[in-house]
Formats: C-alpha cells, structure tokens, sequence
C-alpha cells in the first residue's frame, strides 16, 4: 500500500478514533494522522496475529481494523500522557 493511502486510512481511522473516543489531545490535527497510521499498523498486525486479516488496501474491512487500532492506541496512548501530567 502506498504511503497516500497510509495517509488517507490514518486520517480518516483517527478522526474516527477521536470521535468515538472523546477528550481532550495534546498536538491536534497532526497527533490525529500520527496516531491514526500507527493505529492502522498496530490495528493490521493484531488482527493478523489472530487470523482476522490485514489493512490492505481502502476498503471497509481494513478501515475497521485501522479505526480499532487507533482507538487502542489513542487509549494508550491518553493512559500515558496522564501519568505524566501526575508527576
């Protein structure tokens, strides 16, 4: 898959990452691509560990799993950043 199409799923996985998973972000527009690739990675490799498939191309299978990883790495990613703000 081409590095546009990473870009067009990572935008779009992370706006809907963000919407499902509401709050407030540090970094904006361009945490949202960054968490959004990442999430289509993570999303793509855990859902090739298990035998349910891969993000391979723009289709609506490979946006669920890059939406699921965004909202786990957006999970995460808030869970870190808290402890953080703690010390």
């Amino acid at each position: 898959m081409g590095i546009i199409t990473w870009i067009i799923i990572g935008l779009v996985a992370g706006a809907i990452a963000k919407a499902i998973h509401p709050g407030k972000d540090p970094g904006g527009f361009f945490l949202t691509i960054i968490i959004g690739i990442v999430g289509a990675v993570v999303g793509g490799w855990i859902s090739s560990l298990l035998g349910y498939g891969t993000v391979d191309g723009f289709n609506i299978g490979s946006l669920f799993v890059a939406v699921l990883g965004s909202v786990l790495l957006l999970f995460i990613y808030r869970k870190f950043a808290a402890g953080q703000n703690r010390s």
